[in-house]
């Protein structure tokens, strides 16, 4: 195990854990911005016809979330589904996705990442993260930064600004790209094995399996380097780098 230029991370059970989404909460709260609801709507109606688009679309499929490798934003899904509903809000399309996100799904660090953030940072290991996400880029930076001050990422690339969507390699080798490594130096930690683990390898990357805060069955790799809490790969990262004499 080589000391990494660069560790990646996944957003979702990953930096942060959303064991619970609910998606009417998220709709109640954007619905209390209406200046116009010309059909009388409730929540649970417009959750009910978002549901209906994602089915059509493909998105948030369990278990096959890989399948999808092209974004569908939300600052193209929510205009249509709003407008199309006869509902008129007084916000941008960035600040509904900041309401319905934070009532539907608020969020919070996984256990023992904003030390494990630290504990890279003084080894010199840059960071940045990629993620299948449809939010805009800008809300899920602040939620990031809000959240996790402790973080120094260069970069958080989301597919709902890059369009693609791991495993697609495309996304990994724009991180590549823009961090000016080659794939050996670094290292992607995800929950997802489709998207996260396989796509990562098929990049070139070295893939680290997380699984304290995952949120679907899996079943085990034995050949990928598995964790379920952030002290025992830094446990493991310093054990190894010590017996090959790299620290």
């Amino acid at each position: 195990m080589d000391i990494p230029k660069m560790v990646l991370f996944d957003y979702g059970q990953t930096l942060f854990a959303e064991q619970t989404f609910d998606g009417v909460k998220g709709t109640e709260a954007v619905l209390l911005y209406a200046v116009k609801n010309k059909y009388h709507l409730s929540a649970e109606q417009v959750q009910a016809r978002a549901n209906e688009l994602n089915q059509e679309l493909g998105r948030f499929l369990p278990g096959k979330r890989h399948v999808m490798q092209i974004e569908v934003p939300n600052t193209m899904f929510t205009p249509y589904l709003y407008e199309s509903l006869g509902i008129e809000i007084a916000l941008s399309n960035a600040e509904i996705d900041t309401v319905f996100w934070n009532a539907a799904a608020p969020g919070v660090p996984t256990e023992g990442i904003k030390d494990f953030l630290v504990y890279l940072k003084s080894k010199g290991i840059r960071t940045g993260v990629i993620s299948n996400i449809s939010y805009a880029p800008a809300v899920v930076a602040e939620r990031i930064n809000r959240m996790l001050p402790e973080n120094d990422f260069e970069f958080i690339i989301t597919s709902s600004n890059y369009m693609f969507r791991k495993p697609n390699k495309r996304i990994f080798e724009l991180a590549l790209e823009k961090a000016g490594l080659h794939p050996e130096q670094v290292w992607y930690i995800g929950d997802q094995y489709e998207c996260d683990v396989k796509g990562s390898l098929n990049a070139g990357l070295m893939p680290i399996w997380y699984i304290g805060a995952i949120d679907l069955p899996y079943t085990e790799d034995n050949e990928i380097l598995t964790i379920t809490d952030w002290k025992e790969l830094r446990r493991r990262m310093e054990e190894e780098w010590k017996e090959e004499h790299l620290i």
